[in-house]
């Protein structure tokens, strides 16, 4: 089954990895650059009305929208299979996070800072969609996703394989910045409304909180994956070294 993604860097993306089945294009939009790459990857190039863009596509498609497979998601074996040699690996797990444009915002970041992986939950949660890799701005291509049926049995699975877990609570936490980051870990972010859930917080072997000093008690779940995930960087990529 077909899908389009749309925006010039994720159509862009798409087109330097493995391409797609059609390009579409608005008349008269200056989009030579992205036709050229689907000339040169021997795709198809349509030129449309914006009126045709607007209804394939569910936001800003920038003149330009390309018809591909659906994403496809990775099992948890192939991800641990391309663990890096002689890093640590850092993966992100997503507790039932929902907005399609925190996801895309939360991939563009784990590519920034070079994450090995984000693992979702195949129920409950957003999955990879065109509006997904339109905010992630192309880091859809780069960054592996697994989506699993149960999270708790995927952390279990982790752990012992060796990764620490990390997650946020207000209760019974200490400062994110205090968390050792020499070691394999799983950073979990958790939904919009509720948090991380129950089973999955009682995985966790440092529960973390950032400091709030104003009026509103709680961050977005992409400012605070970006957050925390930088702060690993950070820790493992010190200046001057």
């Amino acid at each position: 089954m077909s899908t389009y993604i749309y925006g010039k860097n994720a159509v862009k993306e798409r087109l330097k990895k493995d391409g797609g089945s059609e390009l579409l294009v608005q008349k008269g939009s200056h989009n030579t650059d992205v036709e050229k790459l689907a000339q040169q990857a021997r795709i198809k190039v349509r030129y449309v009305t914006k009126n045709e863009l607007d209804k394939v596509c569910q936001g800003n498609h920038q003149g330009v929208a390309l018809a591909v497979q659906e994403y496809r998601t990775y099992s948890l074996e192939e991800l641990l299979a391309s663990k890096p040699n002689g890093q640590y690996p850092l993966y992100v797990m997503l507790d039932s996070l929902e907005d399609p444009h925190n996801l895309g915002a939360i991939l563009r970041t784990c590519d920034a800072i070079g994450a090995d992986g984000v693992i979702i939950g195949k129920h409950r949660s957003v999955g990879l969609t065109s509006t997904v890799a339109k905010v992630s701005t192309g880091a859809i291509e780069h960054v592996k996703v697994v989506a699993v049926t149960n999270l708790r049995a995927c952390l279990d699975t982790l752990k012992e394989q060796g990764f620490w877990v990390i997650g946020t609570d207000a209760r019974e936490a200490i400062d994110y910045r205090d968390v050792p980051c020499d070691m394999p870990l799983v950073v979990i972010i958790g939904s919009e409304g509720k948090g991380i859930s129950r089973l999955v917080l009682e995985a966790c072997d440092y529960k973390v909180s950032l400091p709030m000093v104003g009026h509103v008690t709680s961050l977005n779940a992409s400012v605070a994956a970006g957050i925390l995930l930088y702060q690993v960087y950070n820790a493992r990529n010190p200046r001057g070294k």
